[in-house]
């Protein structure tokens, strides 16, 4: 680290990334579009870095907000969904940016249509349809009179519907996800009476990839996230996947520096309230990271870090600003010394 380094630091692995996105590509079948979600700045790995690793792999980006799309039109070109709520005042603003914008209601339909026909524009759009979900889009119910409108519109073009699954990833009972797929499939099915029969589809994240499309294709768009940052949508699925040797690596460490080191004796408290006390003499490290800089004060007395690729576990609170670890069975640590807080 040199003399101006921070506190701590984020270490991003472009190998593990790139090693993620072909493991999973090579899990779908020939030909299915990738949708890489790079919101809440790619799932706090940072947006704009993720993103340029990763275009050469992406069919699609996927943002949640406009500020999100501005971020992103800095460095990438490539097509991007915003699934977001997009509020009336920022329609003009995506779609200049040529957001392919999710639409959740027929209210929302015909702002989008009246800021396109004043832009003299054509806006490109995702049906969104609750498809069980409880959550955004259209019921099953009220896709018709959406179609009906969107035949008349000329200011936008309905390339695509989709839904998400609500809990495919967490259970072995399919029921609901059963459920699901068949409102989504009646729902294209009323897309097809309308002439929609050719649209772009998408129900899959890496969940629904890894449990329901597979190599079979069941939609040409599946949306990658948490999969592509190398971690597992559940332990259920990673205990499937795992034996038949997909293996997705986190591709994030956080890292820091060792503030100061010294022995406590026997029958010592150690931080705020007296939580732990030392039971022998203890070398301790001072870690000069704390709540407030994001790790969690839950890992008091439980979490612990690695040092010189030892685990050496945390003792008492953890504070705003700094905590402290055992190093006891580390002869040589010393100040400066790296200290993983996340990762490997």
């Amino acid at each position: 680290m040199s003399k101006k380094a921070p506190l701590s630091y984020i270490e991003l692995s472009k190998k593990n990334l790139i090693s993620n996105l072909k493991s999973l590509r090579a899990i779908a079948k020939k030909g299915t579009k990738f949708a890489l979600a790079i919101k809440g700045n790619a799932y706090g790995h940072g947006q704009n870095e993720i993103a340029k690793i990763a275009e050469p792999y992406a069919d699609y980006f996927i943002v949640n907000s406009v500020l999100e799309l501005q971020l992103l039109r800095k460095v990438s070109k490539k097509p991007t969904f915003l699934l977001g709520y997009v509020t009336p005042n920022d329609l003009s603003e995506a779609i200049r940016l040529r957001a392919i914008l999710g639409v959740f209601s027929l209210e929302q339909f015909k702002k989008i249509e009246a800021c396109a026909k004043r832009m003299k524009k054509i806006a490109d759009v995702h049906i969104a349809t609750d498809a069980a979900l409880g959550r955004e889009g259209f019921l099953e119910e009220d896709v018709r009179a959406l179609l009906e409108y969107a035949k008349k519109s000329k200011s936008v073009k309905i390339a695509g519907a989709y839904a998400h699954f609500a809990n495919i990833e967490d259970t072995t009972n399919f029921t609901h996800a059963e459920k699901q797929i068949k409102k989504y499939e009646a729902v294209l099915s009323q897309f097809a009476e309308f002439g929609y029969a050719n649209i772009l589809t998408h129900l899959s994240a890496t969940s629904g990839l890894l449990v329901y499309e597979k190599n079979e294709g069941k939609n040409n768009i599946i949306r990658i996230g948490i999969g592509m940052y190398g971690l597992w949508p559940s332990e259920h699925i990673k205990f499937q996947w795992s034996k038949q040797g997909l293996d997705l690596k986190p591709i994030l460490s956080w890292k820091t520096q060792v503030a100061q080191v010294k022995m406590l004796p026997e029958g010592h408290t150690v931080g705020y309230g007296l939580t732990y006390m030392t039971y022998a003499p203890t070398k301790i490290a001072l870690i000069p990271q704390g709540y407030a800089d994001g790790y969690p004060r839950a890992l008091s007395n439980k979490g612990s870090v690695l040092i010189s690729g030892s685990r050496c576990k945390i003792l008492g609170r953890v504070s705003m600003n700094m905590f402290v670890v055992d190093v006891t069975s580390l002869e040589k640590v010393k100040e400066g010394d790296e200290v993983v807080l996340l990762g490997s």
